[in-house]
């Protein structure tokens, strides 16, 4: 049943030109939500992760109570990792240890992959003070920080590694902008340090207007994907919606590409760029209605989902750009924070049980 109403949907999207912008608009939310539909028939079979991912921005995009419980579920897994990094902190060399074995274990599927482990491997303890950084930022988004024992060992610890070199040097920003940009913001929101002009500063520098241009693909993309996170990570990952004026740098710069962009970049990029303009309340613009097209017109009628510009239609790996998807065709106008996962129970350091952890009762 779902994959046939998908592919009505599809072959209605023939038929929008004929259409008024409201009822295109109808047309769009439902393709959304019909692929929303596959992906919730095959959540339990996805990676815990790519569970959370599409639980949490389902969350924020609905508010809906029905996905907070993979979220809970994602709460205590990532209190069971803080409490070990926290606890891992008192004993010299942890982080570098834990270093050295995540550049070991880094992916080396891809150029990209194999680029990122070589630049992280440069980088001292780095590569382990961007996982903590993105746990803890987590955990505050989802209130549980102020719960977590010791917490301000970690953040101390953030505190004393040297982001602003890192951040804004050009080597990094020329394969891990999006990155950078969420660390910016990640370590602003945490209350550790404000970079977020100096990290702007660099990006700009290095990406100058007149260099865009002459981009291949992949640092194309690149650029592209830190644009966006400029102002996704601003909005706390789709918490909240952003101060168009701030970041109106980034909306000028992505409309001077309309054209290349819906050429040249990959769904994952184009759903992102509109999201950019979504949380800068400018769902108007003509660029966000284009995205909306492609994405809709982009579904494959025999999966019902979006594949990937390889043409890979296997659910997992394509949970990212479907369900970035489902935000841009079906915005709602109004984001949810959190959740409030407060209530799960707190790890006291040292306690664990089989799987990892224990969660004791408050």
């Amino acid at each position: 049943m779902g994959k046939l109403f998908s592919l009505m949907i599809v072959l209605t999207l023939a038929g929008c030109a004929a259409m008024g912008p409201l009822e295109e608009r109808d047309v769009q939310r439902d393709v959304g939500l019909a692929i929303q539909e596959i992906y919730v028939r095959a959540l339990p079979t996805l990676s815990v992760d790519k569970q959370r991912h599409f639980a949490q921005r389902l969350y924020r995009l609905t508010g809906e109570q029905r996905w907070r419980a993979l979220n809970h579920n994602y709460g205590e897994r990532l209190l069971a990792r803080l409490e070990e990094d926290i606890v891992g902190l008192a004993e010299p060399g942890y982080a570098a240890a834990r270093s050295r074995a995540i550049v070991v274990d880094y992916s080396q599927r891809t150029a990209k992959q194999r680029a990122r482990r070589a630049m992280l491997g440069e980088w001292g303890e780095i590569a382990f003070a961007r996982g903590l950084l993105f746990r803890l930022v987590q955990a505050e988004y989802h209130g549980l920080l102020p719960a977590i024992e010791d917490h301000e060992r970690a953040l101390g610890y953030l505190a004393k590694i040297d982001w602003e070199d890192f951040l804004t040097d050009s080597a990094v920003l020329q394969i891990y902008a999006a990155q950078v940009a969420n660390q910016a913001y990640f370590l602003h929101q945490l209350g550790v340090m404000d970079l977020r002009r100096e990290v702007e500063a660099a990006f700009r520098r290095h990406y100058p207007p007149d260099r865009v241009a002459g981009l291949d693909d992949a640092e194309y993309r690149n650029w592209l994907y830190g644009l966006t996170h400029f102002v996704i990570a601003d909005s706390r990952y789709y918490q909240r919606k952003v101060d168009p004026e701030v970041h109106a740098w980034v909306l000028e710069a992505l409309e001077r590409e309309t054209t290349d962009i819906l050429a040249r970049a990959t769904a994952d990029i184009q759903a992102e760029v509109a999201l950019a303009f979504l949380l800068a309340d400018h769902e108007d613009h003509p660029l966000v209605g284009r995205v909306r097209e492609a994405l809709a017109a982009a579904v494959d009628p025999a999966s019902g989902i979006i594949p990937s510009s390889a043409g890979e239609k296997e659910l997992a790996g394509g949970e990212h750009r479907n369900v970035l998807a489902i935000m841009v065709l079906r915005w709602p106008g109004r984001l949810h924070p959190g959740p409030d996962l407060s209530d799960v129970n707190v790890l006291m350091p040292g306690q664990r049980g089989a799987k990892g952890y224990m969660i004791l009762a408050k």
